[in-house]
């Protein structure tokens, strides 16, 4: 069985981190398995800033963002049409294992390169919600 800690809290004050809280209630009886953080995927997903929306020059329905991420600009292909510049949207680097989606990877969508993915709520596995890029 699976237990969030947050389910925990609902029931008792716990005062200590993870790992003890497992050795805690192994110790107490409760074998614990395993102790996986659900959302560590998120550590390859970024915030970053739209500089810049064009067209896409081989697609109607893709445009190309020039994304700040704080350690440079990159070039994204996209599909959504809910964004603008000056948005904070969060950004999957390459090598970022998303749980819906796989890993992302740097490479060329209709001959323009992309260096990772600008993410709905759905991609990031926050909540079903595919209607567009998740603006911060």
């Amino acid at each position: 069985m699976k237990v969030s800690v947050s389910w925990l809290t609902d029931y008792v004050a716990i005062d200590r981190d993870v790992e003890a809280l497992a050795e805690a209630l192994t110790m107490a009886g409760l074998e614990v398995e395993a102790v996986s953080d659900r959302y560590a995927y998120l550590t390859g997903v970024v915030v970053g800033r739209i500089v810049e929306i064009t067209s896409h020059p081989q697609a109607d329905r893709l445009v190309l963002c020039r994304v700040d991420t704080g350690e440079g600009v990159k070039s994204i292909v996209c599909g959504a049409s809910n964004i603008k510049e000056t948005d904070l949207v969060p950004v999957a680097l390459p090598g970022t294992q998303l749980p819906t989606v796989g890993k992302i990877e740097a490479g060329q969508i209709r001959g323009v390169v992309s260096e990772g993915m600008l993410c709905s709520q759905a991609e990031l596995g926050l909540r079903p919600d595919t209607s567009g890029i998740f603006v911060l």
